[in-house]
């Protein structure tokens, strides 16, 4: 069964930022399908489904243990899970720095109601 996910603000503003940057070079249903993928690998992580890495081991060893990503088209969806829910972080391009990124990502502490 899968666990309830939910969107940090950061992820949420990225996600409006993607579909702003798509409409305006692609079109609005292009944007709407790219959407509908990002927030399909959402459900497949929170299903388990998904095919995730840890971040430590292939951006920075120094990052927060339970740091994951999944690739979604041209973006990596960064997460944590614990036993209750999935908190989707951010919504990172892959051309982006991805270790300043992920080292600067806020991460959700004591923040983990659904």
């Amino acid at each position: 069964m899968p666990k309830p996910w939910r969107l940090t603000r950061q992820a949420e503003a990225s996600l409006i930022e993607i579909a702003r940057w798509t409409v305006e070079t692609f079109g609005p249903r292009q944007a709407a399908a790219y959407e509908d993928d990002l927030i399909s690998t959402c459900r497949e992580i929170a299903a388990g489904t998904a095919l995730s890495q840890d971040c430590r081991r292939l951006i920075d060893p120094d990052l927060v243990e339970d740091l994951r990503f999944a690739r979604a088209g041209q973006h990596f969806v960064v997460f944590v899970e614990d036993a209750e829910q999935v908190i989707i972080i951010d919504f990172l391009h892959s051309r982006a720095d991805l270790p300043r990124r992920l080292a600067n990502l806020p991460l959700p502490k004591g923040d983990r109601e659904h």
